[in-house]
């Protein structure tokens, strides 16, 4: 019989992503595998993983919120609803599927899928993607039966008695083999360094507005080929916000703004330097391809957990750390201008980078999962 296995993602791409691709090598490695994933009816992952091609189970969950406010008390007595109902939704949609196996990787709605997995004695696992676990991670380590990280030190910001196996994070096969010659005549880098910026895809206003002082710094006469994404902040925005600094970028060649980035693979092959926020897949991007990198963490994320991911680069001088708070036009450029001016630096920190990668981390959850299976006899 072939196996089944369930999902609990959701949230954001750096949840959802990495399921997905250990969703795929296990299909190739098991062919005819089952795959259900459970995911929040209104979270990116309702669109994400049926464009895939996998079955989704909904299950309403949301988080609390710390601060108080209205607002926030008015979401709070929302998500303990949901939480009152997680349990018994996660049972019928375990009792229904009848999984084999059971892996999560982020996001509220692992909680209740693997606690009642674990309770109905089915395999699990949970994978970690930041440097400092969240929430649900550290409760989940107490009842399933392994806990995945990307990197060894995170081990030490788990609950005593747990013993996590270092896997990294899985990466998109596409910036593994992406070729860089081809990416930067694709791109028409030529052969300036290029520079590559953005703040995610809801975009991020003080990276934009950094970045538009560093664009209008290094113009007219500059050596950089830019390629910056606005974001949701928008493209027309972002030029207006030039213009006010005195810079058109209409018509320079070596000045590409777009709103989204669909091309990751051949811009981060491109690029010699990355700015950019710290979120787990970006860092991760950014290790498997090699590249020097400026970070600047959210501040607006649970547990300030971009800061640890960026520090865990930049105290092996795989990376700038450039915290929020101390970001400037000024600030960004000064670093920016040193960078480019030392090639070798530049190539170090990419080196450094490098060298933190797991190039096969997919590859290493899957046999986490193999080794479960085996161990029931199951495989």
């Amino acid at each position: 019989m072939p196996i089944r296995i369930l999902f609990a993602c959701g949230g954001t791409a750096g949840h959802i992503n990495p399921a997905l691709a250990v969703a795929g090598l296990m299909r190739e490695r098991h062919p005819g595998a089952d795959i259900l994933f459970a995911g929040n009816p209104s979270g990116m992952e309702a669109t994400l993983i049926p464009e895939a091609g996998y079955g989704f189970a909904p299950i309403e969950v949301l988080g609390f919120q710390r601060r108080l406010s209205f607002r926030n008390i008015k979401n709070n007595l929302r998500a303990a609803a949901y939480l009152m109902s997680a349990s018994g939704k996660a049972e019928r949609i375990i009792r229904d599927f009848s999984p084999d196996i059971c892996l999560g990787t982020g996001g509220y709605v692992s909680g209740p899928v693997l606690r009642k997995a674990a309770r109905m004695k089915i395999p699990t696992l949970t994978h970690e993607s930041n440097a400092f676990p969240g929430i649900t991670t550290k409760l989940l380590s107490r009842c399933v039966d392994k806990v995945l990280i990307p990197y060894p030190e995170v081990a030490k910001r788990l609950p005593k008695g747990c013993k996590p196996v270092v896997t990294g994070n899985p990466v998109r096969r596409e910036i593994l083999l992406a070729d860089r010659a081809a990416a930067r005549r694709r791109l028409g880098v030529g052969e300036r360094i290029c520079l590559l910026s953005f703040g995610g895809s809801l975009g991020a206003a003080r990276v934009n507005e950094a970045v538009a002082e560093l664009i209008a710094a290094t113009r007219p006469g500059g050596k950089l080929h830019h390629i910056h994404a606005t974001g949701r902040y928008g493209e027309a925005d972002f030029r207006r916000l030039l213009k006010e600094r005195g810079t058109d970028a209409a018509g320079d060649p070596h000045l590409d703004i777009r709103a989204y980035i669909d091309d990751m693979p051949d811009c981060l092959a491109a690029a010699d330097l990355v700015v950019c926020r710290a979120g787990a897949i970006s860092v991760t991007e950014i290790q498997a391809a090699g590249r020097a990198a400026i970070l600047i963490p959210s501040p607006n994320v649970a547990e300030n957990h971009q800061y640890y991911n960026a520090d865990a680069l930049a105290s092996r001088n795989a990376a700038v750390l450039l915290e929020e708070k101390d970001l400037t036009g000024k600030r960004l450029t000064e670093i920016v201008r040193s960078l480019v001016s030392d090639p070798q630096e530049l190539y170090n920190i990419g080196q450094n980078a490098s060298s933190m990668a797991v190039a096969d981390a997919t590859e290493r959850i899957c046999q986490e999962m193999e080794e479960l299976l085996r161990n029931r006899r199951i495989i």
